[in-house]
């Protein structure tokens, strides 16, 4: 199955995350099929520190992609979908 998910990346102390499309048996650092936005988790602003390619985020919903729930409840609050 594939899943869209949050892979950590940043330095120690200051984790920023990569919005990923990766299949659901790989490790969340591990391979990925495509990079569709990022998360900076100390941002001030959340619509400033989430961005996500919306248009790619659909095609992999309709493709049969699901989404982790952090990701799910991020996508809803900042993009109202």
């Amino acid at each position: 199955m594939v899943v869209i998910r949050l892979s950590r990346c940043g330095t120690k102390h200051k984790p920023k995350y990569r919005v990923t499309v990766a299949d659901s048996r790989r490790s969340a650092k591990g391979r990925f099929i495509d990079i569709i936005g990022q998360y900076d988790s100390f941002g001030k602003d959340k619509k400033e520190s989430f961005k996500v390619n919306i248009e790619k985020y659909k095609q992999w919903l309709d493709r049969g992609a699901q989404p982790s729930q952090t990701l799910r409840s991020l996508v809803k609050k900042v993009y109202s979908i």
